[in-house]
């Protein structure tokens, strides 16, 4: 098993960035293929972005050109670099991670396919 914990989040307004953090309990370089996802109130909950490895990342329409992820391997950490925030970003983030030994990573999988996952930051973009 692994566990996620993910921070970063906050209130900012329009035009602003934020930096979410996902802090996995262990080493997860090629075993995991990591997602992030939100959820807004009254809405499903949506994938924002995955990461299979630095040549394979897949981003939403809706975040491309503004949100960037990245990995620390040395923290065990994968981040969401978010600008150009949105009022329409606003929703609750988590980082999820699913067991992966090759092959298609990406949001078709959707967010059932992800085993583990953390327990939520929320961005309020005003």
């Amino acid at each position: 098993d692994v566990q996620l914990v993910e921070s970063g989040g906050g209130a900012v307004q329009a035009g602003g960035t934020l930096r979410l953090s996902c802090v996995a309990s262990r080493y997860y370089y090629g075993s995991f293929c990591m997602g992030w996802f939100r959820q807004a109130p009254g809405r499903e909950r949506e994938g924002v972005a995955s990461f299979a490895n630095e040549r394979e990342i897949i981003y939403a329409d809706s975040v491309k050109g503004r949100f960037i992820v990245s990995r620390d391997d040395n923290k065990n950490t994968l981040y969401l670099q978010m600008n150009s925030l949105k009022p329409e970003d606003t929703a609750m983030y988590y980082c999820a991670a699913k067991h992966y030994r090759g092959g298609y990573c990406g949001l078709n999988l959707g967010p059932a396919a992800f085993d583990y996952w953390g327990q939520g930051t929320q961005v309020t973009v005003s």
